[in-house]
């Protein structure tokens, strides 16, 4: 039975209708790359108007230049001239603006949270916003209260102990099923940041020791009790009289969002080539480093090109697709793997591509939206892939087929223009051999005269006859990755066939 989709598809809250209004991008002229404006931003081309000079920004003046070739915006309260930058724009023009002449910092954390706006636009900087004065009548007093995250019931607190040998820092969440992937621990020049993610909420320890510990640090998870125990062990015996020093925004419990991503060193350790143009990196992460990436998340890497950091998202994979635990990788809990695409006209790949055993990237804390809540009592699960959007699939499809028993099939539709464009296409043949709940067709778009597979596109007489459930009532799910316009087509013919807005998810940036 297909359920009725609902009159707006996706529906104007859901997760769908974000993912498809995030991945907007719109074709740039010639000579208008990212690495075009890299090299337009250190021309010493006056991007400003002001040659050189800051100034404070009224409110007034900056509601005055509010048109495409006199675009003036601020985020965070500085504000930049982005009118050269307009043609540049991924997003195109229309996007940027929608903040002219005004402050874009909250559209900005809607849709580019992660791009390092700062060193992008640094040339493009004016100055910042004038303090706007407040005016106090006498006699009365307006007392402004600062919005809390939550209740003080629902808030964690912390406490710590000591044994002759080791600390054990004590995270109280007063949450049930808590689970590792939702700590993430670093150790970097004795500071100790231990995060708790706890549905759209950030707990934070931000603390840099008195004393020195090994790098190897433990974490503990009671899932009923909701307590986390990081086991530090010292480096001398001798007894702590305090943890060491409060950084700013040490015990803060505030909506993700609103916390700043944080990077960590990662070394490249190994790179395989998955096929004639994507390669498949090993990254270490650094020793005291808990790094969980929850299914069907992503991370940020930073990279410096040309002097500007430059930001691009990817989605982690494992190390194969292989379910037999004598197969995992030794380092699987201390690696995080990347399957990449390399562009050779791109600006990002490429410089990722040239990087050598023992080089260093920035990785950000793990970011998406999809929640596992998502997969509970999932009989039929989907998988439409074109390209790399295989990536988001790879985790959740492990997931699903060693934890869920209760699910009867999973499906891969893997599209791709050649043979030689299949990404990991023997493991995924070898996994539909050797677990019979799962089922893979290929699709290419351009196949040799040799190929005895389906050919074609996504299309909606296609999704018709492969979509299916195993039984009337079985709860679907269908998962969507690829480049924007299979995306969109894809959403469209989901619809066409009655598919419900809960019953489909789009992986996003």
């Amino acid at each position: 039975m297909l359920n009725v989709p609902s009159t707006s598809f996706p529906a104007p809250s859901s997760q769908q209708r974000v993912a498809t209004l995030g991945r907007s991008k719109v074709p740039l002229k010639p000579g208008r790359s990212l690495m075009d404006w890299i090299r337009l931003t250190k021309s010493g081309k006056d991007l400003t108007g002001l040659r050189g000079r800051l100034i404070e920004v009224t409110e007034e003046e900056l509601s005055r230049h509010n048109k495409k070739n006199d675009c003036w915006m601020c985020i965070r309260g500085l504000v930049y001239n982005v009118s050269q930058y307009m043609e540049y724009h991924p997003g195109g023009e229309k996007e940027l603006m929608r903040a002219a002449g005004a402050d874009g910092t909250e559209l900005f954390d809607q849709t580019h949270r992660w791009v390092n706006y700062e060193s992008m636009l640094k040339e493009c900087l004016i100055g910042r916003m004038a303090v706007k004065p407040i005016s106090i009548s006498k006699g009365t007093l307006t007392q402004v209260k600062v919005p809390q995250a939550t209740d003080t019931e629902f808030r964690p607190r912390y406490d710590w102990f000591q044994t002759d040998s080791a600390v054990t820092v004590v995270v109280y969440t007063k949450q049930e099923n808590m689970g590792l992937d939702l700590v993430i621990v670093d150790y970097q020049e004795n500071v100790l940041r231990g995060e708790v993610i706890l549905g759209d909420f950030s707990y934070l320890l931000l603390i840099e020791l008195n004393h020195e510990i090994q790098k190897k640090i433990d974490v503990c998870v009671s899932a009923k009790a909701g307590k986390i125990e990081l086991v530090l062990q010292k480096r001398e015996t001798k007894v702590w009289k305090t943890l060491g020093q409060y950084l700013e925004g040490h015990d803060s419990f505030i909506k993700s969002f609103q916390r700043g991503l944080f990077y960590r060193k990662c070394r490249l350790a190994s790179k395989i080539a998955v096929n004639y143009n994507t390669r498949l990196f090993c990254f270490e992460l650094p020793k005291g480093c808990n790094f969980p990436v929850p299914v069907g998340h992503h991370v940020y890497i930073k990279l410096p090109i040309a002097g500007v950091e430059v930001v691009k998202p990817y989605t982690p994979v494992s190390h194969s697709l292989m379910l037999d635990p004598k197969n995992k990788s030794i380092c699987e809990n201390q690696c995080i793997y990347l399957m990449v695409k390399i562009y050779p006209e791109g600006s990002f790949s490429p410089q990722l591509d040239q990087l050598s055993i023992g080089d260093y990237i920035a990785v950000s804390n793990p970011q998406g939206n999809f929640k596992m809540s998502q997969i509970e009592k999932v009989e039929d699960i989907f998988f439409l892939a074109a390209g790399t959007g295989l990536t988001p699939m790879v985790k959740l499809l492990r997931h699903v087929l060693s934890y869920h028993h209760s699910l009867r099939k999973a499906k891969l539709l893997f599209f791709n223009k050649t043979e030689d464009d299949i990404l990991w296409r023997d493991q995924i043949v070898d996994l539909s051999l050797t677990n019979e709940r799962f089922e893979i067709q290929f699709i290419l778009s351009e196949p040799s005269a040799k190929w005895n597979g389906c050919k074609g596109r996504i299309s909606l007489p296609f999704l018709s006859e492969t979509i299916t459930r195993s039984e009337r009532e079985s709860k679907v799910l269908i998962c969507i990755c690829g480049p924007n316009g299979f995306v969109d087509q894809g959403i469209r013919f989901l619809q066409d066939l009655g598919f419900s807005s809960e019953e489909v998810f789009v992986f996003k940036e």
